[in-house]
């Protein structure tokens, strides 16, 4: 079992993911089998309760885990597909420690931080670490060293490294910041000093510090660095703003960082040459693009872009594969409500209106879909944008003046949308919506059939609404058709708009199982459609 953590000191935000990810990326190029977890320090159980402002958005697995955004990263750059296990969260382990205590399994010991909370952490780690089958494991230590919550896990990761071997089985990369300071552009090692003394004085030294710095730092500043945190210059990495988060791992393959990990932890790989071709096209595609669509995203968190985060990375992984740039229009749906849609949106080429919960800029959505279906332009409606296209289609083409979702308006006398009879009399939040995969029957001769170019497909899943049942008829009949349906045909998956040319929702999440060479069909699909608009 070999494993590799990845803390992060000085800030959060500084890449953690991205660099644990591109680690990844650079070891699976050279023919090495990786996994990934991500520890989260916070007391949820897991990220589904949580508002898109707090964390990003939350990320949802095939087995259905809500989990952090950062477990999207991994699945992106290392083509995985994790379970709710490779998210551990201080909220499941000290549920779990506390569940044992209550059976006695601790035979009246003291229940303590340690051993009992560390032994938890520890036994998640490895226990995920052999059941994936991997050569070697991320680990990604969420929060920065010197957080109170985070201690337990920076323990179990010390005690891990001493049960496992240093020499070889368990490796520590700290990401932390070098900034510069006024015109003449003083680099400042000092915060990446204290950031890893803090890191010492818990009884782990780090093997790779990964120093973030809007430039490539000096020499100068590497060899500083190198003498006051005692590591091979070699292994102090430069990771400068990127022009895209894709080039990242190009950036650490030029430095030598998978060189140094194989070499340190006695890897055999498949082969000595990497085989990076297919990203580097990748990364000329996304940076050096011939044409460009502007779209616009109406949403109820465009404040936080990370709250939308998946669905920009589809968009970039469906921009790369036609060299085109998207340019994303964030638009607050509360806009729509008080101003004229057409000047809001008349300069976009396409538009989406993406999942979200509440009441909050509903109507402003419903106008947005309103503009796109009236006025050609190609749009996009997932999950709640499904349901904000049936009810604006219901409203204005069918002529049911007050039709709305039950979550909306739950006296509505024509519910077109409805909370699904399995979701009904749940009091609990957390994790009892209808989650994960699901297989969709996708109908011949449709849209949806020829961009994913087969009849059956399995995507994600996030709600608690559906398409009423009773309205299907009508809504088929006058030009609003569902091309993509589950469970044996009862629930509506998908809609196309008849005499429109791009016009589709789905119920599902597309955007999670998005891949930078294997873009989401359906933003495939609004893209090339706003190319021709």
């Amino acid at each position: 079992m070999k494993l590799i953590f990845v803390s992060g000191g000085v800030i959060s935000g500084l890449g953690k993911g991205i660099t644990a990810s591109s680690i990844g990326r650079l070891l699976e190029s050279r023919g090495i089998r990786v996994s990934a977890i991500k520890v989260d320090p916070y007391l949820n159980v897991d990220a589904g309760t949580m508002n898109p402002y707090e964390h990003g958005e939350v990320y949802v697995l095939d087995d259905g885990g809500e989990v952090d955004l950062d477990l999207g990263n991994y699945e992106r750059f290392m083509d995985l597909h994790l379970t709710r296990d490779h998210n551990i969260t201080t909220g499941k382990v000290y549920r779990t420690v506390i569940e044992n205590e209550r059976r006695g399994e601790y035979l009246g010991k003291t229940v303590q931080i340690i051993p009992h909370v560390t032994d938890e952490i520890k036994r998640r780690i490895t226990s995920v670490a052999r059941d994936s089958g991997a050569d070697v494991v991320i680990v990604e230590l969420g929060g920065t060293v010197g957080d109170m919550e985070s201690m337990p896990f920076l323990e179990a990761a010390r005690q891990l490294g001493r049960d496992l071997g240093r020499e070889e089985n368990v490796m520590f990369v700290h990401t932390t910041l070098v900034p510069i300071m006024g015109s003449v552009g003083e680099e400042k090692t000092k915060p990446t000093q204290h950031s890893v003394k803090e890191l010492m004085s818990i009884g782990i030294r780090p093997d790779i510090i990964v120093c973030r710095c809007s430039e490539p730092i000096t020499d100068s500043a590497r060899a500083k660095i190198a003498m006051f945190c005692d590591v091979p210059e070699e292994a102090v990495i430069s990771t400068p703003d990127a022009r895209t988060t894709y080039e990242v791992p190009l950036n650490l393959e030029r430095q030598g960082v998978a060189d140094l990990i194989i070499d340190r932890m006695r890897l055999r790989p498949m082969t000595s040459r990497r085989d990076m071709s297919s990203w580097e096209g990748l990364v000329d595609r996304i940076v050096d693009p011939v044409r460009e669509v502007r779209i616009a995203l109406v949403g109820k968190y465009t404040s936080l872009a990370d709250s939308y985060l998946s669905h920009l990375e589809a968009f970039t992984h469906a921009g790369a594969a036609r060299r085109c740039r998207i340019r994303t229009v964030f638009v607050d749906s509360d806009r729509l409500t008080s101003e004229d849609p057409a000047e809001v949106l008349s300069g976009v080429d396409g538009i989406i209106v993406p999942g979200g919960f509440g009441t909050r800029g509903v109507e402003g959505m419903l106008a947005a879909a309103r503009y796109a279906r009236e006025n050609k332009v190609p749009f996009l409606g997932v999950c709640l944008g499904f349901q904000i296209a049936t009810i604006e289609f219901c409203r204005d083409v069918l002529g049911l003046e007050k039709a709305n979702s039950t979550e909306f308006d739950p006296r509505t006398p024509d519910p077109v949308v409805c909370i699904m009879d399995e979701q009904r009399g749940i009091s609990e939040m957390g994790a009892t919506m209808r989650l994960g995969a699901q297989d969709v029957v996708v109908a011949e001769g449709s849209k949806a059939h020829a961009l994913y170019g087969s009849a059956l497909i399995s995507e994600r899943h996030r709600h608690r609404y559906e398409v009423n049942p009773n309205y299907i008829d009508r809504i088929e009949a006058a030009g609003w058709r569902f091309t993509g349906r589950s469970d044996c045909g009862t629930r509506m998956e998908i809609g196309e708009l008849e005499g429109h040319p791009y016009f589709v929702a789905s119920q599902f999440h597309p955007e999670f199982k998005s891949r930078p060479q294997r873009p989401s069909p359906l933003h495939q699909g609004l893209v090339d459609a706003a190319l021709k608009n």
